[in-house]
């Protein structure tokens, strides 16, 4: 009995209750309504995402396109030199270490899903006619560098970079409450700094739920080519109870040791199998769509960040941005106090500028070569190599990576090196996002008790578990919609209060307290 109040003890000591328990109701009522009601869970989600995309979908376009312009505009400016900590302070992780453990983060096993399925999708059901000049192919890869490349990661850096510099330079809780300082001061830690971290842990859940359901299906498809077994939702679900456990062990570790060692295995799987690829795949088709692709990207860049869907909602071709542009967004805002909040708990002692270019550049290049080996080899092999791709993304995303490699040599062995690595992407997404949420819900400290990471853990596989049970992949849509519009306001708050804080900074160098990022 005492030990366990021991325990009780520890955790209230580390606990901030009103943040934990709030949050932690609010999932239990979501997985409650959604594993008691499916249907009614289903219906309820139909009607969210219809409604928000119908009255704030310009809100997801307008927001992400003003964050990239914001984050070019910083690292321009004389802020770049600024060092999260001390002006003294050293990194605490290498760049291959501190690399891994981002891009894992930022888009893990997401880039595994769609990789092979989004460049074939465009390019057999595109949005509108492409120029014949341009090519179906180019414009095909145009659109996913659209969706994987420097909104995302734009969005990422807002809200990391801000929490970094509030924490390691202003002593701020590492919490999203923080990001509010300049506008609220003290009052951060009453009700609305509160409510901020509630909204940050749940929209966290939510992004994390999401990715975690779209790797549990791609698992199943995996072991339906590799071993024979069928896909289905039960599957899916025994897979996230599998998973889930294997990441509770890891998250329990911390970030020394569990999650820096399975994001530099990640990185090295994924680096083995893209090699692969790239080697037997058409290595030549590959580098010339990359570059022309890349072109296209950039020159386009402002029409496409602007573009808005203006035919009537009632006509039926009126699904192109919702299902892909607006997932999009909400997918990455909603994930952004996740990646965020980690990547500012592991980037002590970078500058601004060294911040910016590392997370904006070096994670877009990668993702562009990545789908420029495993979609151009798709689109080649559709094209050219009579294969079938398009109609399997069509029918099964989740199957696309999979029959790809079943057109390559070793098919057998590369099909379970896939999945593997996205057992490890998936492990990895979920430890991280468990670490964020209990140093959230702990006040922003960045050891926090491991019996909540647990419980964390647990919660995030509970509410993939819940939304594939309420709608599959409709379901992990909606809940990225859903969580992602108040934290798009956020972030938009947090992109002035940065600025805010940045000129006060410069106004009184050498003095970087709370009075000077106040103004007073």
């Amino acid at each position: 009995m005492h030990a366990l109040s021991d325990i009780v003890s520890r955790l209230l000591a580390h606990m901030q209750p009103i943040v934990f328990l709030g949050s932690a109701a609010l999932v239990l009522c979501f997985v409650s309504f959604g594993t008691g009601w499916p249907e009614a869970a289903q219906n309820v989600f139909g009607t969210l995402q219809r409604g928000i995309i119908a009255n704030f979908g310009w809100l997801y376009i307008l927001g992400a396109s003003g964050l990239l312009v914001f984050v070019l505009g910083l690292l321009i400016s004389p802020y770049r030199h600024i060092r999260l900590g001390g002006d003294q302070a050293e990194p605490e992780f290498g760049y291959l270490a501190w690399f891994a453990m981002l891009f894992s983060a930022g888009m893990g096993t997401g880039l595994v899903f769609w990789g092979v399925a989004e460049p074939l999708t465009h390019w057999s059901q595109p949005p509108f006619a492409p120029d014949p000049a341009e090519g179906a192919l180019r414009e095909a890869m145009r659109l996913t560098y659209f969706h994987w490349g420097l909104h995302p990661w734009a969005i990422y850096i807002v809200f990391g970079l801000s929490l970094a510099y509030f924490h390691f330079r202003h002593d701020l809780p590492l919490a999203p409450r923080s990001l509010l300082y300049p506008m609220i001061g003290e009052r951060i830690h009453g009700p609305i700094g509160h409510g901020v971290d509630i909204l940050a842990t749940v929209g966290t859940l939510f992004g994390v739920a999401t990715s975690l359901g779209l790797g549990a299906m791609q698992i199943n498809a995996g072991l339906e080519q590799t071993a024979g077994i069928g896909q289905s939702t039960a599957t899916q679900v025994g897979l996230i109870a599998l998973i889930t456990a294997i990441a509770t062990v890891s998250v329990v570790s911390g970030v020394r040791h569990g999650i820096r060692w399975l994001s530099t295995v990640n990185l090295a799987l994924a680096g083995l199998l893209m090699g692969f690829v790239l080697v037997f795949g058409p290595t030549v088709f590959q580098i010339k769509l990359l570059i022309s692709s890349t072109g296209a990207y950039l020159q386009e860049l402002i029409d496409a960040s602007l573009w808005l869907e203006l035919r009537p909602d009632t006509d039926p071709n009126n699904r192109w941005q919702a299902d892909w542009t607006l997932f999009y967004w909400s997918w990455w805002i909603s994930w952004s106090p996740f990646v965020g909040v980690f990547v500012a708990r592991i980037s002590r002692g970078r500058t601004i500028g060294e911040f910016i270019l590392s997370v904006l550049l070096a994670p877009v290049a990668v993702t562009f070569l990545w789908f420029a080996v495993f979609g151009g080899t798709a689109l080649y092999q559709q094209v050219q190599g009579g294969a079938e791709l398009a109609g399997v993304v069509v029918e099964d995303a989740a199957a696309g990576l999979h029959a790809l490699l079943g057109t390559l040599p070793l098919s057998a062995i590369t099909s379970l090196l896939a999945t593997l690595m996205v057992v490890v992407f998936f492990v990895t997404s979920s430890d991280s996002g468990s670490l964020v949420d209990d140093m959230v819900t702990s006040g922003g400290d960045p050891h926090p008790p491991r019996a909540q990471r647990v419980f964390w853990a647990v919660a995030e596989g509970l509410v993939a578990a819940t939304l594939l049970l309420s709608g599959g992949l409709q379901a992990l849509r909606t809940a990225s919609l859903t969580s992602g519009l108040p934290m798009t306001v956020l972030l938009l708050i947090t992109a002035w209060g940065l600025l805010r804080a940045l000129q006060a900074d410069e106004t009184a160098r050498g003095i970087p307290s709370k009075s000077a990022l106040r103004g007073h």
